[in-house]
């Protein structure tokens, strides 16, 4: 069980280290009236055997959260926080809540710092925001119920996706509300066209005949770096992959499935709307569906997880930051 209680613990807000309780924005600010910030989070895992504590591609995550801050024209978060200070308000934050023993993550927002502005960006006042929260559970991690939703994703031309824009999870909320009312773990998303998209939190990767396919990232997806981590191990594991368009009923047919993101990691898919993932197949080869993870799925999990903690020999020791 998690020891860390964040509410007791520092956060980063705007330009110093403070009590959590005390890192509020007004309720007449441009994050709360209008959504206007923009976030990432990054896990930093714990090794037990080193003792020590790593960051997990420190650096990607900063470059999303540059990447989201112009696309959202908030013009002076790059300029004002150059990699460097990042980094090191970054490794202050996490030593300063003195965590060991579990996995935490760090959830970083830069917000447009105004107070009734409308829904004006360009050249108002940004500020930087972090805290320090346990990992959990968000997902049952031995795997997951989902179903499709009969909501539709946003569109990069409404709310671009590989933007984490605050404003935009509305969408994903409402997605993740109809399918707990309804009984799922979480849903997949379709595009305007009928394309899979991703999960309310998560990239979502399907295996069909020992191929690993996901949808491409013109698909009004979160260009996710876990996404981008598994499609690595697996092609360094001789998987081929395709990032290609996906239609829902391939769901249905997969051999195996499963979603990815920094806080749900790798979590199997066990069904998708009440049909059990990889039973077509077994069905075929005259044996029942199980609900175990597929041999592919179990294989990323375990090296991904591997290259979080730094207990892969070193392979991917770029991707992570002793912290």
């Amino acid at each position: 069980m998690p020891s860390f209680n964040y509410i007791t613990g520092q956060a980063f807000f705007r330009d110093s280290f403070v009590p959590f309780k005390d890192a509020n924005v007004s309720i007449a600010s441009s994050p709360v009236l209008y959504g206007l910030s923009v976030y990432t989070v990054f896990s930093v895992n714990w090794n037990e055997a080193e003792k020590k504590r790593y960051a997990f591609r420190l650096k990607d995550h900063y470059k999303r959260l540059v990447n989201s801050s112009a696309i959202m024209d908030f013009n002076r978060f790059a300029a004002a926080w150059p990699y460097e200070k990042f980094e090191a308000t970054m490794r202050e934050l996490v030593a300063r809540n003195n965590i060991e023993g579990e996995d935490v993550l760090v959830r970083v927002t830069v917000f447009v710092d105004a107070l009734i502005a409308g829904t004006k960006i360009h050249d108002l006042p940004q500020s930087l925001s972090a805290y320090v929260y346990p990992m959990g559970q968000i997902l049952p991690r031995a795997g997951v119920n989902v179903c499709v939703s009969s909501w539709t994703h946003g569109i990069d031309n409404v709310i671009p996706s590989r933007a984490k824009v605050n404003g935009g999870y509305a969408n994903n909320s409402l997605i993740k509300n109809e399918a707990i009312l309804n009984g799922y773990d979480d849903a997949i998303v379709l595009d305007a066209q009928g394309r899979v998209t991703e999960a309310t939190v998560a990239n979502i990767f399907i295996v069909r005949n020992g191929v690993l396919i996901t949808p491409g990232v013109s698909t009004d997806l979160l260009e996710g770096i876990t996404r981008a981590s598994v499609i690595t191990i697996a092609r360094d594991a001789g998987i081929p992959v395709e990032e290609r368009m996906v239609d829902r009923t391939e769901l249905y047919i997969a051999d195996e499935a499963f979603i990815s993101g920094s806080s749900a990691r790798i979590t199997p898919i066990v069904s998708v709307d009440k049909r059990a993932v990889g039973s077509a197949a077994a069905m075929a080869s005259g044996a029942g569906g199980t609900t175990a993870p597929g041999p592919i799925t179990k294989m990323i999990a375990e090296k991904y997880e591997a290259t979080q903690r730094g207990t892969d020999g070193g392979k991917w020791a770029a991707w992570r930051m002793e912290i």
